[in-house]
């Protein structure tokens, strides 16, 4: 493809004699936080529905690509034709309902054999879990639901959002006797699994809960600014406002 071509070359130069000697001085390493930025700012433009942000986010996570593979075949790792054909191989031998002869009853059946198709591969039979591909640096919302979206694939999940609930319930509980008992240890554990619990309720109600949280920061943001706005025009500092005028202002702007 002519324009994908055109990107390499770009990149192919900006490495070379002559180029960026920003972009010629890095490594997987130094750029790896990016991967994670762009992915974000991706994930933003998404849920705003923007679709010209999109389009460009798309392009700066596109670049991460072809930048780590312009690195690893600069130090004779592989090429982007070979992560090309490593990604088109793989969505061929995990769609065997399509390239193949295997029969599936729905989305559900996909997905477990996608992830028997995942244990078989190879570089995957060294995983003696199924969660062993679960990177410990996602973000832990991300990560929990991740781990209970992998584990209801092979049937060990709730049968229904009320078992959820009634879980969360006794989260509560045990966080209160926690609390009670002086003891922080085991108060920030409840928290824990009141917090993963959280999770796999909104997994359940096919909710995103990191969307969710996210909503929530943005309308706690919103909500706070008014209190900040109506110190502001009164000439005072945000402590020297009472709880209760703060709640005030809060409740009005709730309005």
């Amino acid at each position: 493809m002519e324009e994908f071509d055109r990107l390499v070359s770009i990149f192919e130069r900006l490495r070379g004699p002559g180029g960026c000697p920003w972009d010629a001085e890095q490594d997987h390493k130094s750029i790896s936080l990016s991967v994670i930025e762009e992915a974000y700012e991706l994930f933003d433009a998404i849920h705003t529905g923007d679709i010209e942000h999109i389009r460009e986010e798309l392009g700066d996570i596109l670049l991460q690509v072809v930048f780590h593979s312009i690195i690893a075949r600069n130090q004779g790792e592989f090429t982007i034709v070979d992560v090309i054909n490593g990604l088109a191989d793989k969505l061929v031998s995990r769609h065997p309902h399509v390239f193949a002869d295997t029969r599936v009853e729905g989305s559900k059946e996909v997905i477990r054999n996608w992830e028997k198709i995942k244990q078989r591969e190879g570089g995957k039979s060294g995983r003696g879990s199924i969660l062993d591909g679960i990177p410990d640096s996602l973000p832990s919302l991300l990560a929990a639901r991740k781990i209970q979206s992998v584990v209801s694939r092979v049937g060990f999940d709730w049968q229904d959002a009320s078992g959820v609930i009634e879980k969360i319930k006794e989260e509560i509980d045990e966080l209160g006797e926690a609390l009670d008992a002086g003891n922080t240890n085991s108060a920030q554990e409840e928290i824990g699994d009141l917090l993963f619990s959280m999770v796999n309720l909104a997994r359940l109600l096919k909710l995103d809960p990191e969307s969710a949280l996210r909503g929530t920061n943005r309308k706690f943001r919103k909500r706070f600014l008014a209190i900040e706005k109506e110190a502001e025009r009164r000439g005072i500092e945000l402590d020297e406002m009472t709880l209760g005028e703060m709640d005030r202002i809060w409740e009005m702007a709730k309005r």
